[in-house]
């Protein structure tokens, strides 16, 4: 018996085939029906299904715009989520104060977007830096300062992870659930390598003093890094089996998982596992410090803005940048949850109000208006002279030592307009802030590479040839 015999009984051919076989062989040996057999494995035909009308699903709209610039972003933002709206899967839909467009392709779920969807897992909708996070550890009366200064020698940002000599294995537990998920079985080395590090863009390291009780606190901002990154490419591979099967109409960017299929529960498991992963990475980098400098942490808490949610409802809610504001989001949920708006702005420590408008989120941030590249594009002072004014009121540092002017304040909406309109919706209640002290971030960490000091070295090795 041969695939070609399924594929003459009429079965579409696929991996199954391998199993159907033996189970057919198996059948005929003991004088049953090898077809049955293979009936019974072969897997279930796909229902097809096509995109809802333009305007059949509405969503929340919880921004207002206050300029010309808010009132373009809102309207991009809007044409995302009009056609993301129209994809099958999807049964609720909302926008937070700070969202922007986080891709050209039509439907590409915005920065601020929450999704809710119906037994599917949508990879794009969590994109590749899944649980993207806050972390917070207070420690007192201490000097700031210091804590900034071993931020400087214990963190890791840029390209990359920690070279070996240098690595810091994260917890056993950790790797061994890693090991038996089919997703992340592979991916242990990079789990080691990344771990303990924060990356670029706008992550970043930053020092503060508590409004309420004035202890000096650490917050870092990062997410999952190469592991998350590598589950999100397989995520969204598997997607797209799913997708031209079912949905072919669907672009490719918002294909899913069925959620209750083996597949689909090892995709959700492996989701958590990298969510411990990301939220022992901060720890991590909070304990070095700590133990650095011989001090004990005396509060701390994290939440997650980047990630896969499921409710008592049975819909999965994909928050793209959006922070879960409903009681019992997940096992460690203390109540607080962190909202940062840019480096020289406070913190804000918040309780979720579990708005319907806002299907229970509430931003993530101060969100930007433009892109990072017109952003850059409209400057007229260079990224040291805006550096020189942000630091007459707080400690900035870049870990490159270059600059990187869209992570500078000016590059995000203006903090005052999206913590009025956190208040304003209804989406959570701000209870306590973090003062700004000083912030790390990357910089233009790829200005001094490794990989581009070797090619600069190269090239000049051949000019001196030459």
């Amino acid at each position: 018996m041969t695939g070609k015999t399924l594929i003459d009984w009429g079965f579409g051919p696929g991996p199954w085939f391998t199993d159907a076989i033996a189970a057919a062989q198996a059948a005929a040996a003991r004088g049953e029906d090898a077809r049955a057999a293979v009936a019974a494995v072969a897997p279930k035909p796909v229902a097809r299904r096509g995109l809802r009308g333009p305007g059949a699903l509405p969503y929340h709209l919880n921004i207002r715009a206050e300029n010309e610039g808010d009132a373009e972003n809102i309207a991009s933002v809007q044409a995302h989520m009009d056609e993301l709206m129209r994809v099958p899967t999807v049964r609720a839909g909302a926008v937070m104060p700070d969202a922007c467009p986080a891709g050209r392709a039509p439907g590409t779920i915005p920065v601020g977007g929450v999704i809710a969807t119906e037994n599917a897992i949508h990879p794009g909708f969590h994109s590749a830096d899944i649980c993207c996070s806050m972390a917070l550890t207070s420690f007192g009366d201490v000097d700031p300062t210091a804590i900034l200064d071993a931020g400087m020698a214990w963190s890791h940002f840029g390209g990359g992870g920690r070279p070996r000599g240098a690595q810091i294995r994260p917890p056993a537990e950790i790797l061994a659930a890693m090991d038996a998920n089919p997703f992340l079985s592979k991916l242990t080395s990079a789990a080691i390598e990344h771990f303990a590090t924060q990356g670029d863009g706008n992550h970043f390291f930053y020092v503060g003093r508590r409004t309420s009780t004035g202890d000096v606190t650490l917050v870092t901002h990062h997410g999952s890094r190469k592991p998350g990154a590598l589950l999100y490419k397989a995520g969204m591979a598997l997607a797209e089996t799913t997708r031209r099967a079912a949905s072919p109409e669907t672009p490719s960017h918002n294909a899913w998982i069925d959620a209750d299929t083996a597949e689909g529960e090892a995709y959700w498991e492996a989701l958590q596992i990298i969510r411990l992963w990301t939220k022992a990475n901060h720890y991590a980098i909070h304990d070095l410090v700590a133990d650095a400098l011989g001090l004990k942490p005396v509060d701390r808490f994290w939440n997650e803005h980047n990630f896969v949610f499921r409710k008592t409802d049975g819909l999965f809610y994909h928050a793209k940048g959006a922070t879960p504001a409903y009681d019992g989001f997940s096992a460690d949920d203390t109540g607080l949850t962190l909202v940062p708006l840019n480096m020289g702005e406070p913190i804000l420590i918040t309780r979720g109000l579990d708005a319907p408008n806002g299907l229970g989120f509430s931003p993530h941030g101060a969100g930007r208006n433009f892109s990072r590249t017109a952003f850059l594009r409209a400057q007229t002072e260079t990224p040291e002279e805006q550096l020189a004014a942000i630091r007459t009121t707080i400690d900035a540092r870049f870990f490159s030592g270059v600059p990187d002017a869209s992570e500078l304040p000016a590059a995000y909406k203006n903090a005052d307009t999206v913590r009025a309109q956190l208040a304003e919706f209804g989406l959570c209640e701000v209870v306590d802030t973090v003062e700004p002290v000083g912030c790390i971030m990357a910089g233009d960490w790829q200005v001094n590479a490794p990989w581009r000091k070797k090619k600069v070295a190269k090239d000049a090795q051949a000019d001196a040839i030459g």
